[in-house]
């Protein structure tokens, strides 16, 4: 469901693959073949959410900002896994944030970075770009190579396959 608060509508472009049980709600702006799918929340209602081109938002995870202090802006080709929270953050661009992770308000997690499933990032973090970080609370474990590089942007590249996919079924 795509819906306005308080007079703001998401802006989603026609290349943008919304799932029809997803909450995507307020000041919310998606790029260019952006996805959001099943039962997700991306909830722009007290502060805004940047999605940026060829990101995608798995099923069941949440994206919500911090009133008057922290958005949640998210770079291009980054993959959100199924179940995680982010909250009030900055996900740099090819950032893959695995299933059930959590990042929290003023965090920053720096470029071609994962953030290993079930990771609590704490707020005011910031990640070096190029980081794999697990655990909780989340510690550097490694700085991630090419072959790591190439495998978010693959993540990234199956749910831009899903999306076009998904696109062209009929509509519920």
């Amino acid at each position: 469901m795509i819906r306005s608060y308080q007079g703001v509508h998401p802006v989603v472009g026609p290349d943008c693959y919304i799932d029809p049980s997803a909450q995507v709600i307020g000041d919310v702006v998606l790029g260019a073949q952006a996805s959001v799918w099943m039962n997700a929340v991306v909830r722009g209602d007290v502060n805004s959410i940047r999605i940026g081109a060829k990101s995608n938002v798995q099923d069941c995870a949440v994206l919500h900002g911090m009133r008057h202090l922290y958005p949640v802006i998210i770079g291009e080709m980054v993959t959100i896994g199924h179940n995680a929270t982010v909250h009030g953050c900055v996900l740099e661009d090819a950032v893959l944030v695995g299933i059930g992770a959590t990042i929290l308000n003023d965090a920053r997690i720096g470029e071609g970075s994962i953030i290993a499933a079930g990771a609590v990032i704490p707020e005011h973090t910031i990640i070096p770009p190029r980081s794999l970080v697990a655990g909780v609370p989340g510690k550097v474990r490694r700085t991630l190579g090419d072959a790591d590089r190439e495998m978010i942007l693959k993540y990234a590249q199956n749910y831009l396959d899903y999306t076009a996919i998904y696109l062209k079924e009929p509509k519920p």
